[in-house]
């Protein structure tokens, strides 16, 4: 048996394998439990193993490379179109392998363990930060049913705070509620700049991450995160292609020879996209009293497109140059 693409089908206990031969016929099929997985691999002779770039896939991408396959992760939106019949595990994993086979269809990089461990960081965080606002939106609200409203934001919340514990017009019962309403965003803030410790000496202690900071807009954070998506750089053929993936090019809507360019297509990685476009607006906001190339170019486009076009154009052009500098080993140097 000649086999060269297996379609691997990954869940959390039961998985699928399709194995192909050259020409894409199905030779056999096989159902593994978790534990079955490594000893699988480990003795198949190396081939093609292409999984679906979906929940765990990075970890048994890596741990499956060990035992000298080559692996393929393919865009789950990609492999749909090559499901034929029925939807059931043997047909998903042998629409992986048809998938993995078509060269038009870009792969998914394999995600390190250290792009792993910051973007555990980068997830705990923003959960962390979605929770502090919840928080307060509920402590606002308890508030204001007692006649007491206050404005937003996170810092007005902690000022307030302490006073209106020590105030006599709120009952006692109340105040026992707030006040551990209040021991728990003490513990959310404490958390939030635990994260932000972690992420900044993370970047500090990483190459590329450095040189990604001498691109103006870019700092710990934005370095950070854009190292965990986009990694070396190498799974993209060109910084067009990375600000394609973060969804920072123009949707398309063509037809008959007529181009039609509507907004940004906003696919790919929504919190790097974020961290990008804020990293935008502040060097777009200081390029006003700046008389560089950059900033001459940023403020041509303030006039004719308008303050957030601006912003969207340069975040584009700060992946495209982010790119260039990851794969370049070269720190930014303006023209």
């Amino acid at each position: 048996m000649n086999i060269t693409t297996i379609g691997l089908d990954i869940a959390k206990r039961v998985f699928h394998v399709v194995c192909c031969n050259q020409q894409g016929r199905l030779i056999k099929k096989k159902m593994l439990k978790r534990a079955q997985v490594h000893l699988y691999f480990q003795n198949h002779p190396p081939c093609l193993v292409a999984l679906e770039a979906c929940a765990t896939s990075h970890y048994w991408a890596r741990e499956i490379e060990k035992y000298g396959h080559t692996v393929k992760l393919i865009p789950p939106q990609h492999v749909k179109a090559f499901l034929i019949g029925n939807k059931n595990d043997y047909n998903d994993a042998f629409a992986i392998s048809v998938a993995a086979r078509q060269p038009h269809i870009h792969s998914v990089g394999i995600k390190t363990i250290e792009q792993q461990d910051n973007q555990a960081q980068h997830k705990a965080r923003a959960m962390a930060i979605g929770h502090r606002t919840a928080l307060c939106n509920q402590i606002r609200s308890l508030l204001a049913e007692y006649g007491i409203a206050l404005s937003l934001g996170v810092r007005t919340i902690r000022k307030n705070l302490p006073m209106l514990l020590d105030d006599d017009y709120l009952s006692g019962a109340f105040k026992i509620t707030l006040r551990q309403l209040a021991e728990q965003l003490e513990s959310l803030d404490s958390s939030i700049e635990l994260f932000d410790k972690l992420i900044i000496q993370a970047s500090k202690s990483n190459d590329i991450c450095r040189r990604l900071q001498t691109i103006p807009g870019i700092g710990p954070m934005v370095s950070s995160a854009y190292f965990n998506e986009v990694g070396n750089g190498s799974a993209y053929r060109k910084g067009r292609d990375v600000a394609a993936s973060l969804g920072l090019v123009p949707k398309q809507h063509s037809s008959g020879g007529k181009d039609k360019l509507l907004g940004i297509s906003k696919k790919g990685n929504r919190y790097l996209r974020c961290l990008m476009v804020q990293g935008s607006q502040s060097v777009v906001s200081s390029a006003k009293r700046k008389n560089d190339k950059l900033s001459q170019w940023i403020n041509r486009l303030v006039e004719t497109r308008g303050h957030n076009r601006a912003c969207v154009a340069y975040a584009n052009k700060m992946a495209r140059m982010a790119w260039a500098v990851t794969v370049s080993g070269e720190e930014y140097s303006p023209v």
